[in-house]
């Protein structure tokens, strides 16, 4: 995927919302490593490196774009590595992802994946959009269904009807308590942003959940892409005004040490 971070900075104090709530969650302790998974540019890396002078911070993602953007940041215990998260290696005191899961599938079993990394005393601090039930993801899915075609049959996390892998608060509280996490914190919480109508929405989705289909198609199918992707939600939201519930889901847990 090609990411533009001047187009996902474009509702940076929004998007930034749900993280710092997150880092207020953190338990305030040493820690010795720290990474970020899917660190964007960078910003909340230079948080905790800055918060945890003492701790070596590592910011991962697989965009060069954004990757690009993050190393215009500096602190003497920060660093930025291209990656994978789904390929992480290495062992973490914490283990920090704002926004970045969404894009992985089968989240148990990238929980378990993510608690094999983290050290003893270790603590995970995650935040995931959960908005997918929202008419703005699912009318984008009825979009890309029909470009089928043009996208060579790709369909986000692999399934026909591109079905989000994030779960409930809930769900996520009881996939830590199983694998035997302490101090388990999960909420959700919703985040109101006020948009333009349907041009404020997609200019807020250029950023995100757009992405991954832009990515697959030429300038022009995208522009016709773009354009019936905005006929539906004209007519699902007419008005020029749009109150957009921007819900997030937080969780923090300890591992045992």
């Amino acid at each position: 995927m090609t990411w533009n971070p001047d187009q996902y900075h474009l509702y940076r104090e929004a998007r930034s919302a749900p993280v710092h709530d997150l880092h207020a969650l953190i338990p305030d302790q040493p820690y010795r490593r720290v990474i970020d998974l899917g660190c964007g540019t960078g910003e909340h890396t230079l948080t905790l490196a800055r918060r945890h002078p003492d701790a070596q911070v590592t910011g991962l993602d697989r965009s060069p774009e954004m990757l690009e953007r993050a190393r215009t940041l500096h602190a003497p215990n920060l660093h930025f590595t291209p990656g994978d998260l789904s390929e992480l290696n290495g062992s973490f005191d914490l283990i920090h992802a704002n926004a970045s899961l969404q894009w992985v599938p089968d989240h148990p079993a990238l929980l378990r994946r993510l608690w094999a990394h983290l050290n003893p005393g270790g603590v995970l601090a995650v935040q995931v959009p959960a908005n997918h039930d929202h008419p703005s993801h699912r009318l984008l899915t009825d979009t890309a269904l029909d470009f089928e075609t043009e996208l060579g049959g790709y369909a986000r996390f692999g399934t026909a009807h591109g079905a989000s892998p994030v779960l409930s608060a809930a769900a996520y509280a009881e996939h830590l308590d199983a694998l035997g996490a302490t101090d388990i914190t999960a909420l959700s919480k919703v985040y109101p942003v006020v948009l333009r109508g349907a041009e404020g929405l997609i200019e807020w989705t250029r950023g995100t959940a757009l992405v991954p289909y832009l990515s697959r198609l030429d300038a022009a199918d995208a522009e016709r892409f773009v354009q019936a992707y905005r006929t539906r939600l004209q007519g699902a939201f007419p008005g020029e005004r749009l109150y957009y519930a921007f819900t997030r889901t937080l969780f923090v847990a300890r591992r045992p040490g």
